[in-house]
């Protein structure tokens, strides 16, 4: 494929105007490279009315409207989160430029944006396929988008008690959790908010997900991992009769009564990695692993 015919579409962080630098950089290498350049209207809007940066002649789309032979996300693991979110099923690998602070999915950083690009221009990178779940309600998508790249958390309200799950797995129940909330994660979402309540770190590719109690009220309740062909059946009671379902930290109010089922999507999400660049060395470099501090 010429060089003239690849298209790249473009997200970003609207909270970030002292990145601009760098979405100039990223601009001005695609721009050279004679490539086709698109962006996210909202993101294009923003960067235009808050800084110098020049958007003529790059294509303007709306919410998932757009095609791409790559999707450039600019931002922390949120606006990757985001950005696979408008994506969706249309399988399109996507670039992730760290300009946030930990940066699992969103792995450039921003000192490399020149030698990283410029190898992906020339072909020079590795696709994973990340599994995304997604969660239904009596049968029924509980909103429209309902898939999950990282997570999908059931959780209290609020200051509300803590929440009941009665839980199963294949229709086989597992057990009921008295805790804050319950985290269902990809081997992607590991290292988000499932590791911050003690979940395990598990292995992209390796046909799992994991199931992690918030708070639970008994001591000798511990994380799950599940084949990730599993179905989870999850029935939620609460004092308030609401609790939340957070998808990708996208939000919902629920009522008790439901029948949420959680499953793996038909669709995976395609993440571009530079050569080289393995799970474990990743994983070493954003938790500081064999770093020597001094003392």
């Amino acid at each position: 494929m010429s060089l003239s015919s690849l298209k790249f579409a473009l997200f970003g962080n609207k909270y970030q105007t002292q990145k601009s630098t760098e979405l100039q950089r990223v601009l001005d290498i695609l721009r050279e490279a004679g490539v086709r350049l698109a962006i996210d209207r909202e993101y294009g809007e923003f960067i235009s009315a808050n800084g110098s940066i020049c958007l003529d002649g790059i294509e303007k789309f709306d919410g998932d409207d757009f095609s791409a032979d790559f999707v450039i996300s600019m931002g922390g693991d949120g606006t990757f989160l985001m950005a696979a979110n408008r994506v969706g099923s249309k399988q399109i690998p996507i670039i992730g430029i760290n300009m946030g602070r930990l940066g699992f999915l969103a792995d450039i950083n921003s000192n490399d944006i020149d030698t990283e690009l410029g190898a992906i221009i020339r072909g020079e990178y590795n696709i994973e396929e990340r599994t995304v779940i997604c969660i239904e309600s009596d049968g029924k998508p509980l909103v429209p988008d309902n898939c999950a790249l990282n997570d999908i958390a059931i959780l209290k309200r609020d200051n509300a008690s803590m929440i009941t799950i009665d839980a199963k797995i294949n229709d086989e129940e597992l057990t009921t959790y008295e805790a804050d909330g319950l985290i269902v994660s990809t081997t992607t979402g590991s290292t988000a908010y499932s590791l911050s309540v003690g979940g395990p770190i598990l292995v992209p590719q390796t046909g799992i997900m994991s199931i992690t109690p918030v708070a639970p009220h008994s001591l000798n309740i511990r994380p799950v991992v599940v084949s990730d062909c599993s179905e989870i059946t999850l029935t939620v009671e609460s004092r308030s009769h609401q609790f939340l379902v957070a998808i990708d930290g996208r939000s919902v109010d629920c009522k008790e009564g439901s029948t949420l089922t959680v499953r793996k999507a038909p669709h995976t999400i395609k993440i571009v990695k530079r050569n080289g660049q393995s799970f474990f060395k990743t994983l070493r470099e954003k938790m500081m692993w064999g770093a020597k501090y001094n003392t």
